[in-house]
């Protein structure tokens, strides 16, 4: 098989960042171009510095129509300005980043955990968001045998990356060390992809998500806790989590309790269960940045072109 020829849109940004590196690791996959409009003409190192001796590649201001794969790592409602403004032809696979179509129905849903088969082969993909497959990793197993019936309480809290490289008030480092705040209580946008997912599980869901997110002092990474009311007990509910997560080498069941260093730096997911009474709580980390986004965009172009959907994700934690 020759090697899929990957473009990657916004590649200036955290995103963007990590599919290069990824994708020069790919044994199956070389980069097309890197397109920043911004850093077009400098050396991609000169903008990721830990690629360094790794590549020479320059960004280029245009794309070429010459790739299998487009990635669109840019800003939420400039992946639709981009495609409306670039002729892109149909046989290109789109994996979109952005939140622009993850509830458009011309669009498969990438998290594989939920649409693996669908995504084989298709070319029009939406990438998750990084809130929403943290969560949605700890719930579908109970939607998937309907027993998501009382309120879901959920607190997670992501690393500086998440909010990407522009500057804001709450993105300097003099704000952000040191520091922890709340923010889009109950409305973060990812909740209508969350529901979407889950109502696919179980379509009679009801259930309310009450999501509290907040913003950590730490770069990378993101630490989910829920609960909710079950009448099951800790080992019923840890035999549907193995059962649903079977086949699937991304999500493990840890029986100890986990901290964020463990999947920091890889495209794992890791669920730890409690029982306390009636209520179940779920833990769930993700590296935001590659489960989270460029991980889980390289797993799902490993799934549309046939290949092993860990080819190129075996990476190393950097717990110690």
């Amino acid at each position: 098989m020759t090697k899929i020829k990957a473009g990657i849109a916004g590649a200036a940004g955290y995103t963007g960042g990590e599919l290069i590196r990824l994708l020069l690791l790919h044994p199956k996959a070389e980069i097309a171009f890197a397109q920043s409009k911004s850093q077009a003409g400098k050396f991609v190192y000169e903008v990721h510095s830990d690629l360094l001796g790794d590549t020479d590649l320059k960004f280029s201001e245009k794309i070429s129509a010459d790739m299998d794969v487009l990635f669109l790592c840019m800003g939420h409602g400039e992946s639709k300005k981009f495609l409306i403004e670039n002729n892109i032809p149909e046989s290109t696979c789109i994996i979109d980043l952005s939140q622009d179509f993850r509830l458009d129905k011309t669009y498969i849903y990438g998290l594989p955990e939920l649409n693996r088969d669908k995504i084989r082969g298709h070319k029009r993909i939406a990438n998750p968001g990084c809130f929403a497959t943290c969560i949605q990793l700890g719930l579908l197993p109970l939607a998937n045998k309907h027993l998501l019936q009382n309120e879901v309480h959920i607190n997670a809290t992501t690393g500086s990356t998440g909010a990407g490289q522009g500057l804001a008030a709450t993105s300097h480092f003099s704000w952000r060390s040191n520091n922890l705040s709340i923010y889009k209580a109950f409305d973060h946008q990812h909740l209508a992809e969350i529901g979407q997912s889950l109502e696919q599980l179980q379509p009679d869901l009801n259930t309310e998500l009450n999501f509290i997110p907040a913003r950590g002092s730490f770069t990378r990474g993101i630490f989910a806790s829920m609960y909710t009311d079950i009448k099951l007990s800790l080992d019923e509910a840890k035999a549907i989590y193995s059962e649903y997560y079977k086949g699937h080498p991304f999500v493990h069941i840890s029986h100890t309790l986990t901290d964020l260093k463990q999947v920091v730096n890889t495209n794992k997911c890791i669920l730890y269960l409690e029982k306390h009474g009636d209520k179940l709580l779920i833990t769930s980390i993700i590296d935001n940045l590659l489960k989270g986004a460029s991980g889980q965009a390289v797993q799902n172009m490993n799934l549309a072109f046939g290949l092993d959907e860990t080819m190129g994700l075996k990476l190393k934690a950097s717990a110690f």
